[in-house]
């Protein structure tokens, strides 16, 4: 999955502009490389080992440094009451898998300002 959301958010297609691209395996290794941002938006999906994307939505919204980081999450938990509870835990989007890179290109695009590189952090 990292790999098919960097290669739709690489494609010139997008039009999101030079993306910056910073992937993490785990919940863990998102949040050690967190401290390297600033990011302008968080892909994250829901399941991830060691701390789910849940629990790293929790830790932005906590952190000083990051509060006003953007966070998309992705997961085939796609119920209306996995969506809220994700936007109820502080993420600014949520979009069910499987998607598109255009569906992507549409979440990303409503979630960065229209002036800023793009930064895309997946986890």
């Amino acid at each position: 999955m990292r790999a098919f959301v960097r290669a739709a958010l690489e494609d010139p297609a997008a039009g999101l502009g030079p993306v910056d691209v910073v992937e993490a395996a785990t919940g863990f290794d998102a949040l050690r490389l967190l401290p390297r941002g600033p990011y302008q938006l968080v892909i994250s999906d829901i399941n991830m080992p060691h701390i789910n994307g849940l629990e790293l939505v929790r830790f932005i919204r906590q952190s000083d440094q990051h509060r006003e980081t953007r966070v998309l999450l992705i997961s085939t938990q796609a119920s209306e009451r996995d969506r809220e509870r994700g936007l109820s835990l502080g993420a600014d989007g949520y979009l069910p898998k499987p998607f598109t890179p255009e569906e992507l290109w549409s979440a990303v695009g409503q979630h960065l300002p229209s002036d800023a590189p793009a930064q895309r952090r997946d986890g």
